[in-house]
């Protein structure tokens, strides 16, 4: 299992984002009102901020976010049943593209995006309710 690093501290990860910090606080709620509990779990990443948070619930990972200047990486990976809920949905085309295009793996298909604006927490949301749908 890769290392966990140390969580950033307020001030580090607010410097990093810039006007991204209100989006990152939205989308931490978006995922927390999702599924509880979520843990928040750090590891390094080859960025320039030099780590990401993995959002998990118990041992399976939900979303994961990289912070970056002015924005957020988002990066999902949906099995093929949450998959077949793409098509239907309200997401995207260019994400929709995205999921068809992703090479289908044994954990499903994974997509990775930025984000920079409140606009784009309702996709983030809806990402989620695929995520978390019951079987």
């Amino acid at each position: 299992m890769p290392k966990q690093v140390d969580a950033p501290s307020e001030k580090e990860l607010s410097a990093c984002l810039g006007s991204a910090g209100p989006v990152w606080t939205a989308i931490v709620r978006v995922v927390e009102a999702t599924t509880v509990p979520i843990d928040q779990e750090w590891r390094p990443s080859k960025t320039d901020f030099g780590r990401m948070c993995l959002f998990r619930h118990g041992r399976r990972t939900l979303l994961y976010l990289t912070p970056d200047a002015d924005r957020i990486w988002v990066a999902i990976v949906l099995g093929e049943r949450a998959y077949g809920l793409v098509a239907g949905s309200s997401l995207p085309a260019d994400l929709r593209r995205l999921f068809d295009e992703a090479r289908p793996y044994a954990e499903g298909r994974g997509i990775r995006f930025s984000v920079s604006s409140p606009a784009e927490i309702p996709t983030i949301a809806e990402l989620m309710r695929m995520k978390t749908a019951p079987r």
